[in-house]
């Protein structure tokens, strides 16, 4: 149970917020012309976020959750991560385990213990869970938290890479495919305008971070899992032919 959260990668609902105002904050900064005479322009309106678009004449695709997630140096820090998170993973699964240890005790001699005996068990049994589901609370959010800020310390070196790339693509918009429909509204589209790896082999080169040392087959980070009791929707499907 413990191990489930500890696994997930990005919580994506959050981080989309982030994609959109750091792209189009880079996308307005890169396209902004100098003012005449050296004269400082005038800062947008804090609450002004809207989407940049170029001036070519096509419509591209990236998936800037795995951009960033497979970049080299995402690859280092998530892994890095993972790895400072590994003593409170095993710390919490010690927990776990005596926590069931003990409803198993209960089920198996409640009937056999007098009411004293029983009613302290069951306390001790409410008290460590309740322990245990704080432990798992602050856990959970600790890990969320730094993973949205290493998420986001690379998307702001990420994203001029992403507008620079475009722009001299000659694309018109770049929209953003990590949510698979309905979670966003892009029910379709083709892999001949993703450039999702051409931005990670720009930002690789531009980062300097080495590729991690392989081992073993590469896998796809894990998307957020679905709430207990939901039953996940499939995504749309991709393909490289137009529909018909």
């Amino acid at each position: 149970m413990t191990s489930k959260f500890l696994r997930s990668v990005l919580a994506i609902a959050v981080l989309s917020m982030i994609v959109g105002l750091t792209i189009s904050a880079f996308a307005q900064t890169g396209s902004a012309a100098a003012p005449a005479g050296g004269a400082s322009a005038p800062a947008a309106p804090a609450t002004s976020t809207p989407i940049a678009t170029g001036t070519g004449s096509k419509l591209g695709t990236i998936n800037i959750e795995q951009a960033v997630v497979g970049s080299n140096e995402g690859q280092r820090d998530f892994e890095v991560l993972r790895k400072k998170l590994e003593p409170k993973q095993n710390e919490l699964k010690q927990q776990n385990d005596e926590l069931e240890s003990l409803q198993k005790q209960f089920q198996t001699q409640s009937d056999k213990l007098n009411d004293d005996a029983r009613a302290t068990l069951q306390k001790q049994i409410e008290t460590k869970k309740k322990s245990f589901d704080r432990a798992v609370q602050d856990a959970q959010e600790d890990f969320q938290n730094q993973q949205k800020e290493i998420f986001q310390r690379i998307l702001q070196k990420m994203a001029p890479v992403i507008v620079k790339h475009a722009q001299g693509s000659g694309f018109a918009m770049i929209v953003d495919t990590s949510n698979p429909w309905p979670q966003s509204p892009i029910l379709w589209y083709g892999e001949q305008g993703d450039i999702t790896k051409a931005v990670v082999d720009l930002y690789n080169t531009q980062s300097g971070v080495p590729a991690p040392a392989a081992s073993g087959a590469a896998t796809k980070p894990a998307g957020p899992r679905p709430a207990a009791g939901t039953t996940p929707k499939p995504a749309a499907p991709k393909s490289t032919e137009p529909p018909k």
